[in-house]
């Protein structure tokens, strides 16, 4: 019998163990990274002449795919990036689909471009993220990736605090993000601390010296970590991080459908302190056409009006779930920054209005996809890799044009 597994057979190949395979006159498929090639040794066996060059042909896929599977467990885009270009160019395998070794490698293949997205987040050079989004894109795989880029060109420009309410139903007033304590589910918080505080002092327990110790240690934290401690002990609390996730899920479908490749979504706190986020939680997206302009010392309108889209779309998606939005405090700090650094910089009414259409384009666009933003938070909730949200983002819009 001729078999393409070794003995003992390395790691990163194994045979099912199915009860239908029992019969010995049916041999199990190979199965590998959740994979099976159903029938790859019967047909072999069933096609002599061609023995030989299918096990050499599918011997080197499995191989393949191993050392791309290093570069992703790596988190090495370069690389991961650099075999998936050079594989893209090689020809064709010639395996008739009538083996099921050619169903089972391309099955391979899909997966294997897929998960170059997993490996984005610990790349230095920005470029090489939107190198990988292009190369997913040219493969087919993000039909939707940019597909909404020129809305920046539509639509009127000057949008009243009037204009905004009757189109999003939302005052302007719960538009603006929410200074800790005093409006949403952290006044509740607050409100209840402070109702424990008083009942142990009424119950003639000195709780001063803990209570001084308490604070002391969070304002350490919000000096030299930016609060993250906090969040991650606030995190834990079920209304809280949905909040986040919903914040956090606008800003990734708003930089998807604009074409502005994600390099990934962190919501842990101590990890967005880590890699410079301000705040709690952070996308972290790029434009490849801002960059180039800001280097060159100009910047176009829809150039900004893209990123402004993305920056805002957080606040947007708050608006959208929950009628009102209690973070975003720096996005919007973001936003001023970069407004103060613009030939000539924006005044602060012509702020005000820029901040409003965002607001209200980024409002429009995920009201658009609001199936698609639910199953963005899903699946981030989940813990889902940046290569599974995009791929579930991609088949929520399908799933809606059908």
């Amino acid at each position: 019998m001729s078999s393409l597994v070794c003995s003992p057979p390395p790691p990163f190949l194994r045979l099912s163990n199915s009860s239908s395979y029992n019969n010995s006159s049916v041999h199990p498929p190979i199965v590998y990274g959740g994979f099976q090639f159903p029938g790859l040794l019967l047909s072999i066996n069933r096609r002599r002449g061609r023995r030989s060059h299918s096990e050499q042909i599918a011997a080197r896929a499995l191989r393949e795919w191993q050392e791309y599977e290093e570069a992703v467990k790596d988190k090495d885009l370069a690389r991961a990036l650099r075999f998936l270009k050079d594989a893209s160019i090689e020809p064709r395998r010639d395996i008739s689909r009538d083996d099921g070794i050619g169903i089972g490698i391309d099955s391979f293949e899909l997966q294997r471009d897929w998960q170059v997205l997993d490996t984005c987040l610990n790349a230095d050079d920005m470029r090489l993220v939107g190198n990988a989004y292009a190369f997913l894109k040219d493969r087919g795989l993000l039909p939707n990736f940019g597909k909404y880029r020129n809305i920046v060109l539509e639509g009127p420009r000057e949008i009243t605090p009037t204009v905004l309410s009757s189109a999003t139903g939302v005052e302007v007033s719960k538009l603006s993000p929410k200074k800790w304590g005093l409006s949403g589910s952290s006044s509740v918080i607050l409100i209840a601390f402070l109702a424990g505080v008083s009942f142990l002092l009424n119950q003639g327990i000195d709780i001063r010296p803990n209570l001084a110790a308490i604070l002391g240690l969070a304002m350490l934290d919000a000096i030299f970590l930016g609060g993250s401690c906090l969040a991650q002990i606030s995190s834990y609390w079920p209304p809280y991080k949905r909040r986040i996730l919903v914040h956090e899920a606008g800003h990734l479908l708003v930089a998807y459908l604009m074409g502005c490749p994600i390099r990934g979504v962190i919501l842990d706190p101590i990890l967005a302190v880590q890699m410079g986020i301000q705040g709690q939680a952070g996308t972290q997206f790029w434009d490849g056409g801002l960059e180039n302009e800001l280097a060159e010392g100009r910047l176009s309108g829809s150039s900004f009006d893209r990123y402004c889209m993305v920056l805002f779309a957080g606040i947007a998606a708050e608006a959208i779930v929950y009628g009102e939005a209690e973070g975003g405090e720096n996005d919007e700090n973001l936003f001023r920054s970069i407004c103060v650094l613009l030939e000539p910089p924006l005044s602060v009414a012509q702020m005000s209005n820029r901040a409003r259409w965002s607001v209200l384009q980024s409002y429009n666009l995920l009201r658009w996809h609001k199936h698609a933003h639910r199953v963005a938070v899903k699946a981030l909730d989940s813990g889902c890799s940046l290569s599974t949200v995009i791929k579930r983002i991609e088949e929520a819009i399908m799933s809606s044009k059908e």
